[in-house]
């Protein structure tokens, strides 16, 4: 590609989902974008799991800016049509709790199903999504380098300069950094926190393998422990002491094209440090054969790409953005895959940096302070997904504190994306996208239901946990204290019954949702009837872009 004299707009610097979304939005609005990333396509990428709110940010963001391409991403349908039959099907998030040697037991596991209004998710087979984005945003006119590798990044008062390893200068008036862990921009500037001031601790091991069994196969568990929809329809969670494993399947549906099957390991690595004397796979295999029911479902299955092996996966970053430069998502940190936040926070933030950047590009004005905003909520979602992920590893020993812990995050699940939902209904309506941007304006930034009576429990939840990690509190104690928080409190959905512990499956069915809605129409909160009084049919209707 030639080396052309006037500059471009913007810069991005990787081209995975987060790069190409921004790309294709920027372009779609007129700006001259040049993509540039150190690989090609297709490639392996990890980040497979979506999560209700992922599906919510996507259709926002595909309507607020005009680019369908994203909206597709949103649903299980939509990806089949648009991308193609390598992706699986996601209903639900499954948790099993394990112990060393033992079958696991019915009654210390969960379920929560993906609200029905958003339909099924998909398991995003990410070298596809991935070249389909890319694509999407080479078609609206982005211009790309694969294979090239940034060398140096010259931050002026005027633009931005980056240079590569075969000599080559682009210019250009902003620039994005969405490369993730290896970010050049924070390599150059030294932005990566040291000590990060990250709570949780954990390293992974992962690969795709075939021939891996449904879980429901393996489960020696009567029908009426079951939940309501197979685990092998979802994201399953074997979670243990101080640790997890994801399967994450591909060929679950009948439709499936793909044989495929994600699966990993975290591992706190404070507990299992490791293991230089075993090879990664022998490693993983070590943990498989703890658990009797995981070692069942996994027996034929072998891997087809080679093993990764990390050490601690957990960083941050001083700063995210500055004077026409912003880190973005998993360059700016990361926490962990746990609770598939991922690509929920990109959207997150690619919905705040969006349009301030096409009006920053107007304006010819690109100070630090214009994006300080996109700054604080970057931030806010790295630290409470770190304080829920670390709250999540305590709690991992003792199945009353875990069932705690899960219901705090899926009340939040279970309604943070309405607020999404609720501002682009009111922007259609009115043709004000004033509503989306007063989203930014957030007393707790990055917190999926920013209300203090959501906050107030979520921090209590986090020092109760953390006094159990230090031996303060002894845990059945602090479960006891925190379901009683829930029983008590008068916001925490009853209809779903997470205020029912003995409920270990949360199902929110369009006719629940209903009921969610009309209690929600006489709550005494007014923050609670303004969020959620709206009908399933009223937040379907929003979501596919149409008047009801």
């Amino acid at each position: 590609m030639e080396e052309r004299k006037d500059p471009y707009d913007v810069i991005i610097i990787g081209t995975g989902l987060s790069g190409t979304m921004l790309g294709s939005i920027l372009a779609k609005q007129g700006a001259s974008v040049l993509m540039l990333d150190g690989t090609q396509h297709p490639r392996f990428a990890v980040g497979e799991s979506t999560i209700g709110q992922t599906l919510f940010l996507l259709k926002l963001v595909a309507q607020r800016y005009g680019v369908p391409e994203i909206g597709h991403l949103g649903s299980f349908v939509d990806v089949l049509k648009h991308v193609g039959g390598s992706h699986g099907q996601k209903s639900n998030f499954g948790f099993m709790i394990h112990r060393d040697g033992e079958e696991p037991d019915p009654r210390h596991t969960n379920q929560f199903r993906l609200l029905d209004v958003t339909g099924s998710a998909a398991h995003f087979f990410r070298q596809d999504t991935d070249a389909y984005m890319f694509h999407t945003a080479i078609s609206y006119g982005c211009e790309a380098r694969q294979n090239y590798r940034v060398e140096k990044i010259d931050l002026g008062d005027d633009g931005v300069a980056v240079v590569g390893a075969d000599g080559s200068t682009y210019h250009g008036r902003y620039l994005v950094d969405a490369s993730g862990f290896r970010s050049p921009l924070a390599r150059q500037l030294g932005l990566r926190e040291e000590p990060s001031r990250l709570k949780h601790h954990a390293r992974s091991i992962f690969t795709h393998m075939v021939n891996v069994d449904p879980a429901d196969a393996h489960l020696r568990h009567a029908a009426e422990d079951r939940p309501p929809v197979e685990w092998n329809e979802g994201t399953l969670h074997h979670i243990f002491e101080r640790g997890w494993m994801w399967i994450i399947p591909f060929n679950n549906h009948a439709g499936a094209t793909n044989p495929l099957c994600s699966v990993g390991i975290q591992l706190d690595e404070r507990r299992y440090p490791l293991r230089k004397d075993l090879t990664p796979e022998q490693e993983f295999q070590l943990h498989v054969d703890r658990f009797p029911a995981v070692k069942r479902q996994l027996a034929n299955a072998r891997s087809v790409r080679e093993w990764i092996r990390t050490d601690r996966m957990q960083y941050s970053s001083t700063r995210t953005v500055g004077h026409r430069w912003c880190l973005m998502s998993h360059a700016a940190g990361f926490i962990d895959p746990l609770f598939s936040r991922g690509l929920s926070n990109t959207c997150e933030i690619i919905n705040a940096l969006s349009w301030r950047l096409i009006e920053a590009l107007r304006d010819d004005d690109f100070s630090h302070e214009r994006f300080a905003p996109v700054e604080e909520l970057e931030q806010g979602l790295l630290d409470y997904n770190d304080k829920l992920v670390n709250c999540s590893f305590i709690s991992f020993s003792n199945y009353d504190l875990w069932n705690a812990v899960f219901r705090i995050w899926v009340c939040a699940s279970a309604v943070g994306g309405k607020r999404f939902v609720n501002a682009l209904a009111l922007t259609r309506k009115t043709g004000d996208d004033t509503y989306c941007r007063i989203l930014d304006d957030s007393p707790f930034p990055g917190l999926w239901w920013p209300d203090p009576v959501y906050a107030e429990l979520f921090d209590e939840v986090n020092r109760t946990c953390e006094a159990v990690d230090e031996g303060r509190m002894d845990a059945q104690e602090a479960a006891g204290i925190l379901l009683e928080r829930i029983r008590t409190a008068d916001w925490m959905l009853p209809q779903l019954g997470l205020q029912d512990p003995s409920q270990r499956f949360i199902s929110p069915t369009a006719s629940l949702m209903s009921e969610v809605a009309e209690w929600a129409r006489k709550h005494p909160r007014p923050e609670i009837r303004e969020l959620l009084s709206s009908s399933p049919d009223e937040v379907q209707a929003t979501l596919r872009g149409r008047a009801i």
